[in-house]
């Protein structure tokens, strides 16, 4: 590096990393938002709702074919599975529970390498581009399992009049804008995007933002975080501070390829038509799966794990910690942490994180220094990756 010029420096940066990225980005993901267009403008045409959902589960099963190939199968067979025990459990008032132990037998059966490691691992992350981040937060099977999960708990609630026939489910479980990236959506969002509601320049403009914004967090991740990043701050003087600047060098890439694929899920998500609250007449495009900046420059720990992938920690708060209550405080954590753990695939690394973190927010919820809110946020974001936080 030192044999060029800043100004040889950035041309060679530009022209062999940056456009690249972007490029190849592009190439990889217009096919997914192409089939996402299209769902959204097929459901403004005023077509029966079976047309719909089966319109959506089409859009869904094309997308998982264009990432996982043949190997979508798994999700297939998840998704298959989730729908006969809710069938056959229709009746009950533990839906959620039968689907939650259905699910779990699953995953642990993958885990112990009843499919090909590498194969498991890849449907539990789609990646992208030509220095792939290290793994999606919202993999396919991820989605698969949270969507099926929350389905029957909220079916036990009674905030659901009935079992979703067939199509209905899959056409939830496969909705072509979150089925690859994510994020999870409650079933009512998914209803209401089927829709189709009215096409908006507001709707356009948070369309084309996170996409931007998606594209920037890909480049910074892939060139600015491996290369830049070391030019402008030299790794010298004080040998403690520049075991920092190395570890921060080391974890901004993570950190903005789990932004990337954020504010891409907000981007296909809301090109399908999800994602908007509803005031009177208006609607508000106002999705957020992730926030950067509170990350990034924190006011507390909390606010760092609660922002890391916030539809996340609504699921886990709302399915998983809550229901597990009963159970205790340190046990409704420790559950917590399990699912978490499962879902995201284990790991030493990341259950010894995830572990203590549970017993941290314990002890801080036990001498009141912390809110059950902020107990169970504290746990809940960890959950999506903050094993790769290299700091």
């Amino acid at each position: 590096m030192a044999t060029f010029s800043r100004q040889d420096f950035f041309q060679q940066l530009v022209q062999g990393c940056v456009v690249p990225t972007a490029q190849q980005g592009l190439d990889q993901l217009w096919l997914l938002l192409a089939v996402c267009l299209t769902c959204r403008l097929l459901w403004r045409l005023g077509l029966p709702p079976a047309v719909k959902h089966a319109s959506t589960v089409a859009g869904g099963f094309f997308s998982l074919y264009h990432f996982f190939q043949r190997h979508m199968v798994w999700v297939v067979l998840l998704s298959l599975l989730c729908y006969l025990v809710l069938f056959l459990c229709r009746h009950s008032s533990h839906r959620g529970v039968f689907l939650s132990v259905t699910i779990l037998i699953y995953l642990l059966m993958g885990e112990m390498h009843m499919v090909d490691t590498v194969t498991w691992h890849k449907m539990r992350g789609a990646c992208t581009c030509r220095r792939p981040p290290a793994r999606s937060p919202a993999g396919a099977q991820m989605i698969v399992a949270m969507k099926a999960v929350s389905l029957g708990f909220d079916l036990d609630r009674g905030e659901l009049g009935a079992v979703p026939s067939p199509v209905e489910f899959m056409g939830y479980l496969y909705f072509v804008g979150t089925i690859v990236f994510g994020p999870w959506l409650h079933f009512r969002s998914y209803l209401h995007a089927v829709e189709g509601r009215p096409l908006s320049f507001t709707w356009l403009g948070k369309v084309a933002g996170s996409l931007a914004r998606a594209l920037l967090c890909l480049v910074v991740s892939t060139c600015v975080g491996p290369y830049l990043f070391p030019y402008f701050i030299p790794l010298y003087g004080d040998r403690l501070l520049r075991r920092w600047l190395r570890a921060y060098e080391s974890a901004i890439s993570f950190h903005f390829s789990n932004y990337f694929v954020g504010f891409l899920s907000e981007g296909t998500t809301t090109l399908a038509g999800a994602g908007f609250t509803e005031e009177k007449d208006h609607l508000r495009w106002d999705l957020t799966v992730s926030r950067p900046l509170n990350v990034e420059l924190p006011r507390s720990m909390v606010e760092v794990v609660t922002s890391w992938n916030l539809p996340m920690s609504h699921w886990l708060n709302s399915y998983v910690f809550k229901n597990s209550l009963r159970l205790g405080k340190l046990s409704a954590l420790l559950v917590t942490y399990a699912a978490s753990a499962l879902l995201h695939g284990f790991s030493f690394h990341l259950g010894a994180v995830l572990l203590t973190l549970a017993f941290i927010t314990y002890v801080e919820h036990g001498s009141g220094r912390a809110g059950p809110q902020s107990v169970l946020q504290g746990l809940s974001c960890l959950s999506l990756g903050l094993s790769g936080f290299s700091l």
